[in-house]
């Protein structure tokens, strides 16, 4: 009955803002929230269209929930790093609860921020094109927050988003015509314009906003990077209670949304799978040459190749990052091709240059940008065995 209602609240106030109304300027902000709440009643007329029960909107809530349980987690741990780090923490204050709060109170304005900022930059492009407002800033304006230590201050955190819907998106034509990550994006502009926030050796715990002593010490990524062995237990990298960014750090969290778009069909397997297989194989070549030769003999070369899923945001990009249908390669073999070398480049960014320790982020916008030459190949090598085999068909009639 509710939904009856409201779905004629909106029949009747939609005159005003179609042409020839009071608000038509106005129209594409309309559009976005009536299509938000209801599924567009239109149907295409002419042409060969895909037609399917789910749309781009649907699509990107269903990525939303599965960020939901890496959200969930990420809060909570924003809480337990910043007890854990005061020596007097009482472990009263430990509690599921505390901690949940603590890390929501911290989560909440990056959010706000994030989607206040990109949204409205969004929304003013499609009232500038008369366009309509494009649904990818639903999952984008997740995702910033989660992929950014929570040290980061809100004033760094939109010029990021600012700069990534802008820069890296709107000028390329919207949603659908950008060649990179946008997420990523806004990351890589606090990575190179902040470099000692968001280099990857720090604590990156809340503590540090707050004035609070904490207890010094670094990331598994960080530690690697100084050539240390990680101070974390592959259990806690597993479960993620580690320092990280907000909500990169545990991996069970991650598969949990993994398992949601793989049954769904929104994501990938093939870019899944073969990310970690190219992670995977890099670190073990790093182990084999370590064994070959004395002097690559070192924490780097010789860390377990499984350890490189669970620290830093590997699976985390494997999962949501990578499998961007936008930016990420079409084509079967391309997925494979794709996905394969993200894993392996970042590997040999944390082993090789110690000045990027976390590597999945600049591998992922380097494949991006190889994405379309890579489909551009394999189109290519099809087309001209299709033409080797006709000619063979053409010669033996």
């Amino acid at each position: 009955m509710k939904f009856k209602n409201l779905r004629s609240f909106i029949d009747k106030i939609k005159p005003n803002f179609v042409k020839g109304g009071k608000l038509a300027w106005l129209q594409s902000t309309f559009e976005a929230f009536e299509t938000f709440a209801f599924t567009p009643n239109r149907v295409t007329k002419s042409g060969c269209h895909v037609r399917d029960a789910i749309d781009l909107k649907r699509a990107m809530i269903v990525v939303v929930i599965a960020l939901v349980p890496a959200m969930l987690f990420g809060m909570w741990n924003i809480g337990y790093q910043h007890y854990i780090s005061i020596p007097t923490t009482p472990n009263s204050q430990l509690s599921t609860l505390n901690c949940f709060w603590f890390g929501f109170l911290r989560m909440l304005p990056m959010l706000a921020v994030s989607y206040i900022v990109g949204l409205s930059i969004e929304f003013a492009f499609a009232q500038i094109r008369h366009h309509e407002v494009n649904e990818g800033f639903l999952v984008t304006g997740f995702l910033i927050p989660m992929i950014v230590p929570v040290t980061t201050p809100l004033w760094q955190l939109a010029l990021a988003t600012a700069f990534a819907v802008v820069i890296g998106k709107e000028a390329f034509g919207g949603t659908g015509m950008n060649f990179l990550n946008p997420a990523l994006v806004a990351r890589a502009f606090l990575f190179f314009a902040y470099p000692t926030r968001m280099s990857g050796d720090q604590v990156w715990i809340a503590a540090d906003l707050w004035g609070t002593d904490a207890i010094a010490g670094a990331t598994p990524l960080g530690e690697l990077a100084a050539g240390m062995q990680p101070s974390a237990s592959a259990l806690d990298m597993l479960i993620g209670t580690i320092p990280g960014s907000t909500c990169e750090t545990s991996v069970i969290a991650i598969l949990l949304g993994a398992a949601l778009l793989l049954l769904t069909g929104i994501a990938s397997w093939r870019i899944m799978l073969s990310v970690v297989l190219g992670g995977g194989l890099m670190g073990l070549t790093f182990n084999l040459l370590s064994t070959a030769n004395c002097q690559l003999s070192t924490v780097n070369f010789q860390l377990p190749f499984y350890y490189h899923y669970l620290m830093g945001g590997f699976m985390f990009g494997a999962v949501f990052m990578a499998t961007d249908p936008v930016t990420a390669a079409q084509t079967n073999i391309g997925k494979w091709i794709y996905g394969f070398l993200i894993g392996a480049f970042a590997v040999l960014l944390r082993v090789v240059n110690p000045a990027y320790p976390e590597g999945m982020m600049l591998s992922i916008l380097l494949m991006n940008c190889f994405a379309p030459l890579i489909d551009h190949c394999v189109i290519a090598l099809n087309i001209r065995k299709r033409q080797k085999r006709a000619l063979a068909k053409t010669k033996a009639l």
